[in-house]
């Protein structure tokens, strides 16, 4: 048996659980200028139509009172890892899929924690006294089944599909229901008259293939009950990134180099706790009229310093023709080595000047932050004249 699990309105519930006078609040977490997207909305607000990746002047429209909130990614990887690690106290066999979504394989579970809905309800239980959240689960034999069960009652639902339900359920499943159909091939499906799984399995799968290529082959096996795609309990990590939009397009090289600063810290941060050193260094533009542009670089003594990505990051846009206004900018961070791999000594190979030294110097700030909390003390680079303004930021 495969369960889901699925945090409900995660960002926002993090919000009123840390501030109790948001409690029961119509509650929006995003960007607070005219071009601001909501990234969660409490459920309070979603009564009004308020959804994720709305932007927030329609938020604001249909929701006038509601109570707009900065995002706190920082806060929520926190609670996400409190979250995960109650999930493995049932299993090995967790997957996360998102910072408030897993799935896991309990079918060994029942000698020691009972049967499917006994586990989920345990589950639930436990997430609630660790993190104050409640959740949704989905319990189901294939994997695309728990997921759809997990939003089928919430908030803190639980919906199970046994074994022999199975079959009935397929049949009457919309196809819009299914994880990776979207708008445009639920149109497709609908121009071809497939409406259910159950009208997918009646279909020639010859011409279902032809007309959707390799995701046709996965709605036939759907169709068919067939979902052999394991529970994985972890994936490397291939990169990391942080990037924001800005609240003005700008020309300003200076102020996209202080924004590069920020971004180059949380990347380094990101890759010590991941206990990473990273080769190449990206830089990631969009302009205002929405082209985005890529540039890299790529060293061959790996880094891991915040210093060391901001100097290889600030040359590619030192070397990058401004001519348009910029909308978006970003860092990002690939080709990884383990921490602690030996380096050979390299003679005539690009390196970042200093980055040994910066390292210690990073490693310096996140024990200070890690005891007394993040923020507690920061690079004089970080903070310009005046009140400190830092980017919002995602992994």
């Amino acid at each position: 048996m495969i369960l889901h699990i699925d945090m409900d309105a995660f960002f926002a519930s993090v919000e009123q659980r840390d501030r109790p006078e948001l409690r029961g609040k119509c509650v929006v977490v995003g960007g607070s200028s005219e071009r601001g997207v909501v990234t969660t909305a409490s459920y309070e607000a979603r009564r009004y139509g308020v959804r994720s990746a709305m932007p927030m002047f329609e938020a604001r429209r249909r929701c006038p009172h509601a109570i707009i909130v900065p995002g706190r990614m920082h806060r929520y990887k926190a609670v996400s890892r409190q979250i995960m690690d109650q999930l493995r106290a049932f299993t090995p066999l967790v997957e996360p899929v998102s910072i408030d979504e897993a799935y896991l394989d309990i079918s060994g579970g029942k000698r020691l924690f009972g049967p499917p809905e006994q586990i989920a309800r345990s589950i639930k239980h436990r997430v609630m006294q660790a993190t104050g959240l409640t959740c949704s689960i989905g319990v189901a034999p294939l994997r695309f089944l728990a997921k759809i069960a997990s939003d089928m009652e919430k908030p803190d639902g639980l919906t199970i599909i046994s074994q022999a339900a199975v079959p009935a359920f397929i049949d009457r499943l919309p196809v819009g229901k299914i994880p990776g159909v979207g708008k445009v091939t639920h149109e497709k499906l609908a121009r071809m008259n497939l409406i259910t799984l159950g009208d997918v399995r009646q279909y020639p799968p010859d011409l279902l293939v032809n007309r959707l290529g390799k995701f046709g082959h996965r709605l036939v096996a759907l169709a068919r009950g067939e979902d052999p795609t394991p529970v994985t309990p972890s994936s490397d990590v291939k990169s990391v990134s942080s990037e924001n939009t800005l609240s003005r397009d700008t020309r300003d090289a200076a102020l996209l180099h202080t924004i590069l600063r920020h971004h180059a810290e949380d990347v380094g941060r990101q890759l010590r706790r991941h206990h990473l050193k990273a080769r190449t260094v990206t830089l990631k533009i969009k302009h205002a009229d929405f082209q985005q542009v890529t540039r890299s670089k790529t060293v061959t003594r790996p880094i891991q310093s915040a210093e060391s990505i901001f100097k290889l990051a600030e040359d590619l846009l030192d070397q990058y023709s401004l001519t348009r206004k910029v909308r978006l900018i970003g860092v990002g961070a690939s080709h990884f080595i383990t921490a602690d791999t030996p380096i050979q000594m390299d003679l005539f190979g690009d390196t970042v000047e200093g980055s040994k030294n910066w390292e210690k110097v990073d490693h310096t700030v996140d024990a200070i932050n890690e005891k007394f909390g993040r923020g507690f003390i920061s690079k004089a680079s970080l903070v310009p004249p005046g009140k400190k303004t830092e980017p919002d930021s995602r992994e």
